[in-house]
């Protein structure tokens, strides 16, 4: 082996043992983010579901006809959509505080490497948030891969586009909250309903 060959061999065994150590960087920040965003969302639905309750009580007690039975559940209704939204609007502000953190960026990386991994070669589009534009450098630096700017808004993470195989990853926040929002029911507050 010649020493050029020789610190081929060395310099790509330090690059794997490199890669290795990040991505389990990567992982272990990612369950911390899981960890802090399951914690915080559990602590807002309690407050939610306590408010419901509150609210529910209230109502049940001013029930006493069928007209006021109706009255009664269009205003908890509407009471309930109100704090759901009040719910989702600070899990939304929630997010956009945790973007501007250096963990944030972390998760965006581990994000775009699971792309990359499961792309498996195959060509792959990567659009960060227009809000994240600041970020692409660094994600470019660090992941290796060509970040793209989205024109549509999705609050925040990645979306990927593998064209080959007509797959869209989305690791989009905008798109989560969509689901919890439409998954969401508040639960306890009213027995038998």
């Amino acid at each position: 082996m010649t020493v050029e060959e020789k610190i081929s061999h060395i310099r790509e065994a330090a690059m794997e043992e490199a890669r290795a150590r990040g991505n389990e960087i990567i992982d272990q920040h990612q369950k911390a983010l899981e960890g802090v965003f399951k914690t915080h969302k559990q602590e807002a639905v309690m407050q939610a579901d306590t408010r419901i309750k509150t609210e529910t009580a209230s109502a049940r007690q001013q029930l006493n006809t069928s007209k006021g039975q109706l009255k009664l559940r269009r205003q908890l209704s509407r009471v309930q959509n109100e704090l759901k939204n009040k719910l989702f609007e600070e899990v939304r502000e929630m997010a956009e505080e945790y973007m501007k953190t250096e963990a944030y960026k972390e998760l965006l990386v581990s994000y775009i490497a699971k792309a990359a991994r499961f792309a498996d070669g195959n060509p792959l589009t990567i659009y960060i948030n227009s809000s994240d534009e600041d970020k692409k450098e660094f994600l470019e630096k660090r992941t290796g891969m060509t970040v793209t700017v989205s024109e549509e808004d999705f609050l925040g993470g990645i979306r990927s586009i593998i064209p080959g195989r007509n797959i869209l990853i989305d690791h989009s926040f905008s798109g989560a909250l969509e689901k919890e929002y439409e998954e969401f029911t508040f639960k306890g507050g009213v027995t038998g309903e």
